[in-house]
């Protein structure tokens, strides 16, 4: 391919609608998450004086219900129409924001954990419908590097999102640190009004047994296929490790290097600001390294650096290491996207992505579950050398399914 190719390709992406809507949807809906995610966790270490197992637990709220809808959701997708599905998903969860407001306001605090929770519900329906609508509006030629724009959104808020979260809640508190959530999800639903669009029949009259005949489905088209299957064990052992280490992520700041927890913004921004940069750097070499290398090669780089931070007690060498780590980080979730996206057929990519989610979700829950309980049992070093080697096995697992090819016969939905 030339370079005039290169950069009509290029600008032929950037100038997709469909791109350009989601990808302000999603500006939107991370100012939201991250402003509670800091919110949350910063009003919770206050009220319980940094316990492990109540800090945890802000984790599980959140990826827990992934778990159980997941599967659902993802089924639903493939059925429902997927842009009147993910902005009416907008629209509930700004509604579920202002209920569990009031009950903050005039209840106990504990229901700070209620808006986690329901937003990842929600979130199980909107999100393999927006996966649909990419397989159906980009490019097979395009799917990764598109993949990588998203990669790269994600990074400006890894950096972004920290400061911008702790600003909101030591400025103005828990409450509008909540309601701001709720009203960037009313924003996200108007710009979703612009997609364009799918022409996708709905299938609102469903034969007696046919949720369960695709439900099912979903699960059959995985196992069938060596790549799928690979990805979902792939999956098990990077949510196990993921898990434990995000939970644990404070206690690296308070007690390995002995900073204050305000400090845990600066890592984060350290390893966005890498993930930005390796985000552009995958983006231009994505067509040439097929995706399931470049899962490999982010879990390992994971193995290496997820162990050395267990072990730092020097400041500079942590924050080297996560801003290698970030570097190498937006190799996983274009990998994974694009396996998901290129083995899957345009009518079943929900059920796939609803089949395959819940294998790492469920996993980094479980572990976050323990999280506490481990970290009373074993040092932070042994918990993060064990969370390093669960992702060079699930790089290891990459090994027999390097050299396959996307099948032909998965085709987008304008050509089905």
């Amino acid at each position: 391919m030339n370079r005039h190719e290169k950069s009509s390709n290029a600008s032929g992406l950037l100038h997709n609608r469909f791109l350009q809507t989601i990808l302000l949807s999603s500006v939107l809906l991370q100012i939201g998450i991250w402003v509670r995610n800091f919110a949350i966790l910063l009003y919770v270490a206050d009220r319980t004086n940094n316990d492990p197992y109540a800090i945890s637990l802000i984790s599980v709220a959140e990826f827990a219900p992934i778990f159980v809808f997941s599967f659902i959701g993802g089924t639903f997708a493939d059925r429902w129409r997927p842009k009147r599905t993910m902005i009416w998903c907008d629209l509930l969860s700004a509604v579920s924001v202002f209920v569990v407001l009031l009950t903050l306001h005039y209840g106990s605090w504990q229901s700070v954990y209620l808006v986690a929770f329901i937003s990842a519900i929600l979130s199980q329906f909107s999100q393999p419908s927006s996966m649909r609508l990419f397989k159906y509006h980009v490019p097979e030629q395009q799917l990764q590097q598109g993949m990588a724009l998203f990669q790269s959104l994600m990074a400006i808020f890894m950096v972004l999102g920290p400061m911008l979260g702790t600003f909101v809640y030591s400025t103005f508190g828990l409450e509008t640190s909540i309601a701001v959530m709720g009203v960037v999800f009313l924003l996200s639903a108007l710009v979703l009004i612009r997609l364009p669009e799918d022409h996708m029949e709905s299938q609102t009259v469903a034969v007696r047994g046919q949720f369960r005949k695709d439900f099912v489905e979903g699960f059959r088209f995985v196992w069938k296929s060596q790549v799928l299957r690979m990805l979902g064990l792939a999956f098990v052992l990077a949510g196990l490790a993921v898990g434990v280490a995000q939970a644990l992520n404070l206690f690296i700041v308070t007690e390995r290097l002995g900073r204050s927890e305000e400090f845990l913004q600066y890592l984060l921004m350290v390893n966005g600001a890498a993930m930005l940069i390796g985000g552009g750097i995958v983006a231009v070499f994505a067509k040439r390294v097929p995706p399931q290398i470049l899962l490999a090669i982010g879990m390992l780089a994971g193995a290496v650096c997820t162990a050395i931070v267990g072990y730092s007690t020097s400041v500079p060498v942590t924050l080297t290491v996560q801003f290698l780590n970030g570097l190498v980080f937006p190799c996983i979730h274009i990998g994974i996207s694009t396996m998901i996206l290129k083995w899957s057929h345009a009518s079943i990519v929900g059920r796939v992505n609803g089949v395959l989610n819940p294998m790492f979700v469920g996993m980094m829950v479980i572990s976050m579950s323990f999280a506490g309980a481990l970290k009373d049992a074993f040092s932070l070093s042994t918990i993060y050398s064990g969370a390093g080697l669960l992702f060079l096995l699930g790089a290891l697992v990459m090994v027999p399914i390097m050299n396959q090819k996307a099948p032909d016969n998965v085709l987008t939905a304008q050509e089905t």
